[in-house]
């Protein structure tokens, strides 16, 4: 199925706040972001769960979404991810099955398998186990959703014995869920296996562009062995950005803060996992996984990104970052919703077509008026001035770019 000609935008919200900086204002300031975006327009937010590390703060997406929904009117709010293997399959589906009611249908279900291993660590959960485990859960899950039969399931960490929800879904026939996939196959088969959407979070990392036509190819096989489908509507790539004015700008802006974030948390706190470059920025930039630049920049940057999905996407998050400071971090979403979000919308073409219309026709629809407005001087009794600052000119006039 081919992408929609309307492109979701929204963020991926882990969040990610230094060490040292005052956790009550940075939870705070999150929800104000998404307070933000909602005025601006975009589509979604995507909030994380995370237990360790100091960096990504908040440990409860549904929190923080039940919060936001009170705050926003437009948005929809997701949770990006919850990692199943921590939780009771029936309580995940209980929790958002109310949260969609409380939105009246805002609400999204991100899942994975947990991505800190310290989280699972803690918790007593081999890694060897956890994405079988969210496979399981995604099972008990969706047969809970469909509201059919009572469930009973049993597996070495959760049972359900006639389960069944005392509130069926407000969203018809369900909310969106989607399966978070980075580093590894086992998200986009998992995700294919139960006919659910795609988070690619691997888009943002080295390699990740150029194995998207790959993953989707894949995952579109996986699915029809299970007599399901993959919609490229349901496919959100997720990926950094920063914009400005222009290129310089944008690139003094997020230097110093992404330096911050690469050296202090991935580097020095997790080690820098599998698949992080040395030099992120630079190399994000190079590959197309990370878009710093004026508007025009990044919209080139986006157009080369879908060119790698063979096909198209149905969506692009922003891994939410604090790269600049939260002024130009606010300018740069600002400046994205008026000059590059359009563009992928379907929003310009009427404009344009009405104002080439008026511009091409401008003698034939504006000469009688001319004539009209010297004719109502004339009937007053009165000379008709001349109109000098209403005269037609041919010659096209170059605007500077923004």
């Amino acid at each position: 199925m081919t992408a929609p000609r309307r492109m979701r935008f929204g963020i991926f919200l882990a969040p990610f706040h230094r060490v040292g900086d005052n956790p009550t204002l940075a939870i705070e300031r999150d929800i104000n972001l998404i307070e933000w975006l909602d005025h601006l327009g975009y589509d979604e937010a995507w909030i994380g769960e995370h237990h360790s590390a100091g960096w990504e703060t908040i440990a409860s997406p549904e929190i923080v979404i039940g919060a936001a929904a009170e705050r926003t009117k437009h948005i929809k709010l997701g949770s990006g991810v919850t990692s199943l293997p921590y939780h009771h399959p029936l309580l995940v589906a209980q929790r958002f099955v109310q949260l969609d009611h409380m939105t009246r249908g805002r609400v999204m279900l991100g899942c994975g398998p947990g991505a800190l291993v310290s989280d699972a660590y803690m918790i007593g959960i081999d890694p060897a186990h956890q994405r079988r485990r969210m496979d399981e859960s995604l099972t008990a899950i969706t047969r809970l959703l469909a509201c059919e039969d009572p469930v009973t399931m049993e597996t070495d960490w959760f049972t359900l014995r006639e389960a069944r929800l005392h509130l069926a879904p407000y969203s018809e026939p369900c909310f969106p869920i989607s399966v978070a996939s980075s580093t590894t196959p086992s998200g986009a088969l998992a995700a294919a296996k139960h006919g659910l959407g795609l988070l690619s979070l691997g888009a943002g990392l080295p390699g990740g562009p150029r194995s998207l036509a790959e993953q989707w190819r894949m995952a579109e096989a996986e699915a029809a062995k299970h007599g399901k489908t993959m919609d490229r509507r349901n496919w959100r790539l997720v990926v950094n950005l920063h914009c400005a004015e222009d290129d310089e700008r944008a690139l003094r802006d997020v230097r110093v803060g992404e330096v911050q974030e690469t050296l202090t948390y991935f580097s020095e706190t997790l080690g820098r996992p599998p698949m992080r470059s040395e030099d992120p920025l630079r190399d994000g930039l190079a590959m197309g996984s990370t878009l710093v630049g004026s508007p025009e920049t990044v919209a080139a940057g986006i157009e080369r990104l879908l060119s790698f999905t063979e096909g198209g996407a149905g969506g692009i998050l922003f891994r939410a970052h604090e790269w600049a400071d939260r002024e130009a971090t606010w300018r740069s979403f600002e400046l994205f919703a008026r000059w590059v979000m359009p563009r992928f919308q379907g929003s310009l073409a009427m404009p344009q077509q009405s104002r080439d219309w008026v511009s091409a026709n401008r003698e034939t629809i504006f000469a009688p008026n001319m004539a009209a407005l010297k004719q109502a001087f004339r009937d007053a009794g009165q000379e008709a001035p001349e109109f000098s600052r209403l005269k037609l000119h041919t010659g096209k006039v170059e605007l500077p770019k923004v």
